[in-house]
């Protein structure tokens, strides 16, 4: 038997240092400035041989090769950070369907911590957030199966289904003594990226709750409305995203331009390779997927000018820190709200064969005057408080192996930045009034119960002069 493993090692190493070799010098190829090979780490690849010899010899059931394989890929991946991963054929076809807009399911953006999923934030009208689910959740059981042990991508097939199915979900959540069960129906999750309306004559509002391959478009058409509805002069715009989880990149260009000088720089990226290394501007070839007209064209000329405010909280990751940091860096929109989520990483989708990928973080997202929003997030200008419960909100810098912020001066997480959103004092009786309310239904952001909307048109109005942000900022 001990040959028989020692052989099938020999073997194993063989092949895993023909495909890295055949790797490295693919990427090689392709690169100008690759750094030197180093060399292959022989004896941890005998111990892996080693181990998978074992597996194959005895483990209690017998495992296919392709399994284990996949497997390890998969731990490498998981391994690095929160959002690398291998994507099988079945995940490589619904990557796509988040930015399409719609899909069969509950409404959850979720990440996995510690073997339990957690909720990151809810998606508006949908299932999930109609029933109550909230951000920092944790969702442990999905009808009768255990969600410890799985894999993210593994929880969210069992999340999604067909319409008008059923599912059972158990949640964790702090501050409840017995875990809490959700009877969901899933539904036909049509996210709807923009939403807009007058609040009053002179103050427009457009809310942005996913950056998908419409929200340029569908942003120039909110905004022609807007402005043909109002009679007489614009007075103030406020631009809500607050819970909006992101999305794709080039969405974020187009929201940026819409309301920046053209060619203004929106963002940059830092990486190892001479691809990851971007600066994108407030220009059509940024944000234009193709030759089609630029839909941006044509705004009208107060857009670039009219006063701004940017509503943001904890649940505002990735593409919406990159629209706020560009607004709040070329002082064109005050950012109000709490401290952003932090997700300022980029994932890269590199093909593998055989329809399958891997989606590895590559890069940082900079904010054009050079500010790191990863495991940091934006710093509103003006810290409100009116989001009560929101200092609880999972972050970025909360998950297990998460990216550093990439600035040499960072240390270990602190409350720094957090306690720098303590500007405004917390009324915490009404926050521990809220907190103890057993109505599950959330506020819908834009409702007349939206308090830091109404903050926002109190500072339009000069009703109340909330306290400025300090200029001196440090890196957590």
């Amino acid at each position: 038997m001990s040959n028989v493993i020692k052989k099938t090692g020999l073997i194993l190493i063989g092949a895993i240092a023909g495909i890295m070799l055949s790797l490295n010098f693919s990427a090689i190829a392709k690169k100008d400035n690759i750094e030197a090979i180093h060399p292959l780490p022989i004896e941890e690849l005998r111990t892996f041989a080693q181990v998978f010899g074992r597996i194959k010899s005895d483990y209690v059931e017998s495992v296919e090769d392709k399994k284990l394989i996949t497997e390890a890929i998969n731990g490498m991946l998981v391994g690095l950070d929160p959002h690398s991963s291998y994507l099988d054929k079945d995940d490589y076809k619904e990557l796509q369907i988040g930015t399409q807009g719609e899909f069969g399911g509950l409404g959850i953006q979720v990440t996995m911590e510690d073997g339990v999923v957690k909720v990151i934030s809810p998606i508006e009208d949908t299932p999930a957030f109609r029933a109550g689910i909230k951000t920092g959740d944790l969702i442990v059981k999905l009808d009768d199966t255990i969600v410890k042990g799985m894999t993210l991508n593994d929880a969210i097939k069992l999340m999604r289904g067909k319409p008008n199915t059923p599912i059972k979900i158990t949640i964790v959540r702090e501050g409840e003594t017995e875990p809490l069960i959700f009877n969901l129906v899933r539904d036909i999750i049509k996210i709807q990226s923009v939403k807009s309306k007058m609040i009053e004559p002179g103050y427009a509002y457009i809310r942005i709750t996913q950056f998908q391959e419409q929200t340029g478009e569908n942003l120039a058409q909110a905004i022609r409305t807007l402005f043909a509805e109002n009679t007489g002069s614009m007075k103030g715009l406020i631009l809500d995203l607050r819970n909006d989880p992101g999305g794709l990149l080039n969405g974020a260009v187009a929201v940026s331009a819409a309301f920046l000088p053209e060619n203004a720089l929106v963002v940059y990226t830092e990486g190892r390779s001479a691809d990851a290394k971007m600066k994108l501007h407030a220009n059509p070839e940024y944000y234009l997927r193709g030759p089609d007209e630029d839909y941006l064209k044509g705004l009208p000329s107060e857009v670039k000018t009219v006063p701004m405010i940017t509503l943001v909280n904890g649940g505002s990751a990735s593409a919406s820190e990159i629209v706020a940091g560009a607004l709040q860096d070329h002082k064109r929109s005050v950012v109000m709200g709490s401290q952003t989520f932090g997700k300022g990483s980029v994932q890269t989708i590199l093909p593998l064969g055989n329809n399958t990928a891997i989606k590895l973080t590559t890069a940082r997202y900079y904010t054009p005057n050079g500010q790191s929003i990863q495991a940091k997030g934006i710093t509103p200008d003006i810290l409100d408080e009116a989001d009560s419960g929101d200092d609880q909100r999972l972050r970025e810098a909360d998950l297990n192996r998460h990216l550093s912020s990439g600035k040499k001066t960072e240390t270990k997480k602190t409350d720094s930045d957090t306690d720098k959103a303590a500007q405004k004092p917390v009324n915490k009786k009404k926050a521990n009034k809220a907190k103890d309310k057993k109505d599950r239904t959330p506020i819908e952001f834009g409702s007349a119960e939206d308090l830091l909307l109404t903050q926002a048109m109190n500072y339009f109005k000069g009703i109340t002069v909330p306290p400025e942000k300090k200029s001196e900022e440090t890196d957590s």
